[in-house]
């Protein structure tokens, strides 16, 4: 048991196992009672794994004390290959001793995030979706949730960027093909039809050679072919349940439907409804409210996005259902969402941009509600008198946080504005005392600084204007919504462009100073001119991003298909 945790004992078990008997193979440790092929089945040792399996085959269906076969062990621990060779065989030697039974647990391979293996299982044995495992809580006990528990396996649940999603938009699907799939899908760069046509053949090629040019496709091929896995393992396991009975197929999906749509996986919302219509309406919290309630509570947008896919006539009745406590959606929307998802959108995007977000679920959900935010609660408040109740604390988040920010930069937005001023009104070279016009106005150089010097001061005294409004802004709370990131958007570009503007005038300074005797000042004038402007883009970008794409970017509200769901 030693030896085969590591390769490099391989020699020694080979020659020990010679003189071992079938039985001795299965004899369990003192402690864990793991057998020799347990212990193989951690280390990853495959060799020493085929020498145990061929002496004993049995051994392939022993349990140690977790309860556990050394497949199920080589999965928890991430052996990949030796969870494809344990496999294979298990699958061969299936009737020596489980009388047809798989010996396994699907849980345990969508727990140890072999998606594959567990859509190929699922693909085998339909009744494996509706086993238990022993090691699992209750809310655990159906393989449909234990995916739904892992979000970042999905698309919705993989945050890219603008270039990632080009590359992942475009990039062929990669799929692999196992020995015991009894369903080969084959894959897009070698398919399996003996007639390609020409255009394919090219498009194998050129992705042939890119992936050869550039090895990280592999990865967002593998990422790619993970997130077809995982969806096409939940559509199985909702197709396997929905064989159930009535009330027993409602029980099994009501929890993985309600976790997907407070994690938001619109993915698996999307297949439950196709495979369950009657979970729409039917399929309620403990509080009493339906999937669409659940997303504008944890403000999961892509969630909510699926109500576009909805007859209109069916949209205004769903969203207008009423939980226990009386509250329809619009209700939910204006109250503020859970303190731990504020503290981490405060902080990513600043208390004003996360104010925003909550002022466009406001009003979106505001357009589907028959009551027009006019009906009054038991409490006497209307859903605007809650927005503004709940979200009294924000707001003066917000304002202290766009203060602050408008203060600095209209400090620095002076200072450029004093500096190219003071340029100005002494240029360099200095005047002719006779005309009073510059020694150096004819030259190239010098309309070149008067050009950016003027820019630079008429940016940099935009900018400080722009950012005086903000700072003397009333701070209500539909400001937040356009008025306030706008003036702070166009605050930051001037003030940008102004420093741009700023730098170049400056080296074109140098430059008529030094430049004709030394030439050679120009270049690292040029490149050090480079280093503030750099900073400032480098540390105000991402918030410039955010705002625009909050302010100015498409709606994260929208249709996000054609098909009808209801």
């Amino acid at each position: 048991m030693v030896a085969v945790r590591s390769a490099q004992g391989n020699h020694f078990v080979k020659n020990l196992l010679e003189l071992m008997s079938p039985e001795d193979v299965a004899i369990s440790s003192a402690f864990g009672k793991s057998t020799a092929l347990h212990y193989a089945a951690r280390a990853g040792n495959i060799e020493a794994a085929m020498w145990l399996v061929n002496k004993n085959p049995r051994s392939l269906y022993l349990c140690n004390i977790d309860r556990r076969v050394p497949l199920e062990e080589a999965v928890m621990f991430r052996r990949r290959n030796l969870i494809l060779y344990l496999l294979e065989v298990t699958i061969k030697y299936i009737n020596i001793k489980t009388d047809g039974n798989f010996p396994i647990d699907l849980q345990v391979m969508i727990a140890g995030d072999q998606f594959d293996i567990a859509l190929s299982l699922v693909q085998r044995h339909h009744e494996w979706a509706r086993m238990a495992p022993n090691w699992s809580p209750r809310e655990l006990s159906s393989a449909l949730h234990l995916t739904i528990l892992k979000p970042y396996a999905f698309r919705s649940g993989t945050h890219l960027n603008w270039w990632q999603r080009l590359i992942y938009s475009y990039v062929p699907m990669k799929l692999e093909d196992f020995a015991y799939h009894s369903t080969h899908q084959g894959d897009i760069e070698n398919p399996v039809d003996s007639f390609i046509p020409v255009k394919q053949k090219l498009y194998n090629v050129f992705w042939k050679v890119t992936q050869m040019l550039v090895p990280e496709i592999k990865y967002w091929q593998e990422l790619k072919g993970k997130h077809y896995q995982v969806l096409e393992l939940v559509k199985h396991l909702c197709n396997d349940v929905a064989k159930l009975n009535y009330s027993e197929a409602e029980e099994t999906i009501r929890i993985p439907l309600i976790k997907a749509a407070s994690v938001g996986i619109p993915e698996v919302v999307e297949v439950i409804f196709t495979v369950f219509p009657d979970a729409i309406a039917n399929i309620e919290t403990d509080m009493g409210q339906n999937v669409f309630q659940v997303a504008i509570v944890n403000r999961c947008e892509s969630v909510f996005n699926l109500i576009y896919q909805f007859r209109e006539e069916a949209r205004e009745t769903i969203l207008s259902y009423a939980d226990k406590n009386l509250r329809t959606c619009l209700d939910l929307a204006a109250c503020l969402e859970s303190e731990q998802k504020l503290y981490l959108r405060a902080h990513a995007a600043g208390a004003a941009l996360q104010m925003q977000r909550e002022l466009q679920w406001f009003k979106e959900v505001e357009k589907f509600s028959i009551f027009h935010g006019t009906r009054e609660l038991s409490r006497n408040k209307t859903p605007a008198m809650i927005f503004t109740e709940t979200h009294e604390e924000l707001v003066k988040e917000g304002e202290k946080w766009i203060k602050d920010t408008a203060n600095s930069c209209t400090i620095v937005a002076a200072l450029v504005a004093t500096m190219v001023f003071a340029a100005a009104i002494t240029v360099p070279g200095g005047n002719d005392d006779k005309s009073g016009l510059p020694i150096l106005f004819k030259d190239r150089a010098f309309i070149i600084f008067i050009i950016s010097d003027a820019l630079a001061l008429f940016s940099s005294t935009s900018s400080v204007l722009l950012f005086l409004s903000i700072l003397t802004s009333r701070y209500a709370e539909i400001d937040f919504l356009y008025t306030l990131p706008k003036r702070l958007v166009i605050g930051l570009v001037t003030l940008f462009f102004s420093t741009i503007s700023m730098m170049v005038a400056f080296s074109t300074t140098l430059y008529l100073v030094l430049g004709y005797e030394k030439a050679w000042i120009i270049v690292p004038v040029t490149a050090f001119s480079c280093i503030p402007v750099t900073l400032f883009a480098s540390l105000q970008f991402p918030l410039l991003l955010d705002m625009v794409n909050s302010t100015c970017g498409p709606s994260i509200f929208g249709k996000q298909s054609d098909r009808i769901l209801y």
